[in-house]
């Protein structure tokens, strides 16, 4: 089902606001295709060092997702979605011991 409300344009998989003014926010993104259903990535804080995105680590310890095009990009949405599985997945068994 598409939406669309002023600029903001969507379904349960992938949206673009085109009414931020950072539209797209990463350099180098395609926006045609610019998914902003993450503009806050979920596994920023779930998989510090291994979430499958271009990130550096800058001198104050800062995860720096600039480049990353991921969750933004086709197919990011469900790759987002599949680690977050994985993750909870682990936690459930964790939590089960």
């Amino acid at each position: 089902m598409e939406h669309s409300i002023e600029g903001c344009l969507g379904n349960d998989v992938y949206c673009q606001n085109l009414n931020c003014p950072y539209f797209p926010c990463h350099p180098g993104a395609n926006p045609e295709t610019f998914n902003c259903k993450h503009c806050y990535c979920p596994l920023y804080f779930i998989y510090w060092e291994d979430c499958g995105g271009n990130f550096t680590m800058l001198e104050s310890g800062i995860k720096d997702c600039t480049k990353c095009l991921l969750p933004h990009s086709p197919g990011g949405h469900q790759y987002v979605v599949e680690k977050l599985k994985e993750y909870f997945g682990k936690v459930k068994k964790e939590k089960a011991i």
